[in-house]
């Protein structure tokens, strides 16, 4: 029998404090569909105004868990080790301290 997986179902939440929840590929999913959703032009001024501040929001949680994952990538690179660096507290290695 082939399973089907059915869509997520989109909640809205605050853009801030919810990256510790989601992958980074998560994040950057949401924030397409906020792209595509200000492209279509249908939203009212408020709705806009409030997709583009999640989105910002987003953006930078995003630019944050990439320069984390930079930070290790130079560490990893400059004493030459191969095995896993120690996982920050809080279990999320490459967050941004805020």
């Amino acid at each position: 029998m082939v399973s089907r997986s059915e869509p997520r179902t989109e909640t809205a939440t605050p853009a801030a404090g919810a990256l510790g929840e989601e992958s980074f590929e998560a994040v950057l999913s949401r924030l397409e569909r906020i792209v595509q959703r200000l492209e279509k032009g249908e939203l009212s001024l408020e709705e806009s105004l409030r997709a583009y501040e999640e989105g910002v929001g987003l953006v930078r949680q995003a630019q944050g868990r990439l320069d984390g994952m930079d930070r290790r990538l130079e560490q990893l690179l400059a004493d030459g080790r191969t095995a896993p660096l120690p996982s920050a507290p809080g279990g999320d290695d490459c967050e941004r301290e805020a």
